[in-house]
């Protein structure tokens, strides 16, 4: 037996002392599984035996947690209230070391616009404070892709069983964290429009996992300053470089980037471009469905529901996620609020939802099953991706948690 909190290198030549490091090491996995992350970090600087015993509990803590914050968290506080869940969240209740995180933002409240001075035509200019002080709260290692969105779709913290809630206005947001999973690679990418070369390499695409991958399941994919001249046809032109593999693909159009920690060039919030998160493992099982226009009441939703339903996706450790347009929600259900949420978590009570309202969606009807076959729940063309009036529903799940 090596010696635990000692040099490890070799055996101990005192069983007594080995039988009582050993016990202790015990001892204090058990006191550390009871502390947050954070506080699990700072415990590792004590000594050798605390830094192996920390190592050895966040290993065993690999759930997929979330932050979320709410009209309830609002205020007329500076710090956008997501940033302050996500700092007392992960002081005191968040028990795994992100490695991954992706956020989403009201554009609201969550960026600011300042005029410019000392230029012959005044003009304005959008800050990221927020999304600074949020990236802050984790480790420097950690991948963050947060985005802004006209509104949001969350569900509140503690349970998948909350019911989820669309907030189409005002002050929210949530944070998904992925810890390193094992057999899963999450992965981040962003394309930047280039108006002098709109082409896109196939090494691009290969570097961030998205062709030459037989692992990658899932991507989420979104367009950025979606209002500028050319960044549909951009949006269109990316996803076009891998929307025939097989593979689920969902996502929309949203208002800003607001945070890539993973770029090695800083952020430049006045561009264009796609970024994305990609799924990759074969333990990865999803499906996606399409609410279309004609899907304007509580039974139609209901009917997409069955369909998603009928993926056998199974729920536990799965993850939802419902991308719609803003034209849709409150006023489109003749003035009833929350009635695709609320469709979801009647069909997939145990399963957390996250999402947004943007500008323009992504995806169609797809499955893909346990043993990697592609399948369709109906007629959709191959190229049919873009939507605008709809919404998209998806299930990732990632496995089954050891």
């Amino acid at each position: 037996m090596e010696l635990l909190g000692g040099g490890g290198r070799g055996p101990c030549a005192d069983p007594q002392g080995t039988f009582v490091l050993g016990n202790l090491a015990e001892v204090v996995e058990r006191v550390l599984t009871f502390l947050p992350a954070k506080a699990l970090l700072r415990a590792a600087g004590v000594c050798r035996l605390w830094r192996e015993c920390a190592r050895r509990v966040l290993r065993l803590q690999r759930g997929v947690t979330w932050v979320s914050a709410g009209l309830a968290g609002a205020g007329r506080r500076q710090d956008h209230c997501l940033v302050r869940a996500l700092a007392e969240e992960l002081e005191q209740n968040v028990h795994i070391l992100p490695q991954t995180v992706l956020y989403m933002a009201d554009s609201e409240t969550f960026i600011s616009l300042e005029e410019c001075r000392g230029h012959k035509r005044a003009r304005k200019r959008t800050t990221m404070e927020a999304a600074f002080a949020l990236e802050k709260l984790f480790p420097k290692q950690c991948h963050i892709l947060g985005i802004v969105t006209p509104g949001i779709v969350v569900t509140p913290m503690g349970s998948g069983n909350n019911r989820p809630q669309e907030i189409e206005i005002g002050e929210s947001g949530f944070a998904l964290l992925f810890p390193q999973i094992e057999g899963i690679k999450i992965q981040p990418f962003h394309f930047i429009k280039d108006p002098k070369n709109l082409t896109l390499e196939r090494h691009q695409l290969t570097e961030v996992g998205l062709l030459d991958n037989p692992e990658l399941r899932v991507v989420l994919v979104f367009g950025y300053n979606c209002c500028k001249v050319g960044a549909n046809n951009y949006l269109q032109r990316v996803v076009s470089a891998f929307s025939d593999m097989n593979v689920i693909l969902a996502g929309g159009q949203v208002d800003n980037l607001a945070s890539l920690t993973s770029d090695k060039q800083p952020l430049d919030i006045d561009a264009t471009g796609v970024v994305g998160l990609s799924f990759s493992g074969h333990r990865i099982q999803s499906a996606t469905v399409l609410l279309n226009e004609d899907v304007n009441d509580e039974k139609t939703v209901e009917a997409a529901m069955q369909r998603l339903k009928a993926a056998n996706i199974p729920e536990r450790n799965t993850i939802g996620f419902m991308f719609a347009c803003v034209g849709r929600g409150f006023q489109y259900y003749r003035a009833k609020g929350n009635v695709e949420a609320d469709a979801f978590r009647k069909f997939f009570p145990s399963v957390p939802l996250f999402g947004f309202f943007g500008n323009g969606e992504i995806g169609c009807d797809r499955i893909v099953t346990g043993n990697f076959v592609l399948k369709k729940c109906n007629e959709v063309k191959d190229d049919d991706l873009f939507h605008s009036y709809t919404t998209i529903m998806v299930l990732i799940h990632l496995g089954s948690s050891k």
